[in-house]
């Protein structure tokens, strides 16, 4: 009878052990491969962050040519942030990432996006500006203003319309009926 009971005993012993042996592998190996999923995931972001910025400059060059034209645009920020900066007529989008865009302090020039990479530990300030400014004013719901659009779940829904001498203004569609 003891014979059986030490059997058991050693099963259960064995089992445990095997569970904790398999739950070490697995934290081990998610903490080598976590960062690099994130990683990937920041550098999906920052792509799609370049491409609303060039889409933002297409709508901007669609209505700069008559006074008065409007369209919408959506604009989705899954991480980061997105700056309207009326007062030096630019347009700012800044993600903090893993993932290395360029060597830091290098500055990239695609297509009018101008891109920065700067490193702060093991963090990339990564900065893609749109600068408009000798070219156009821009401005927030008609006035120089800095407008910050943050992360969020839903998109932005914005107006950008052509004003009088060469004036671009963005104004929250959501709010406007």
């Amino acid at each position: 009878m003891k014979k059986v009971i030490k059997k058991r005993g050693q099963v259960w012993i064995e089992t445990v052990i095997y569970t904790l042996i398999a739950l070490i592998l697995l934290a081990t190996v998610l903490s080598f491969a976590k960062p690099k999923i994130e990683e990937l995931q920041d550098k999906a972001i920052i792509s799609q962050s370049i491409q609303m910025l060039e889409e933002i400059d297409n709508t901007i060059e669609e209505i700069k040519t008559v006074s008065g034209n409007k369209r919408s645009i959506e604009l989705g920020i899954k991480k980061g942030s997105l700056t309207i900066d009326s007062k030096n007529d630019l347009i700012i989008f800044e993600i903090d990432s893993l993932y290395d865009y360029s060597e830091p302090g290098a500055e990239i020039k695609q297509g009018k996006i101008i891109i920065y990479d700067n490193k702060i530990g093991k963090i990339n300030k990564i900065n893609a500006t749109l600068n408009y400014s000798g070219k156009y004013n821009i401005t927030w719901d008609n006035k120089e203003n800095l407008y910050l659009l943050s992360k969020s779940s839903t998109p932005y829904k914005l107006f950008i319309s052509s004003k009088e001498n060469n004036t671009i203004n963005f104004e929250n569609a959501q709010y406007k009926t």
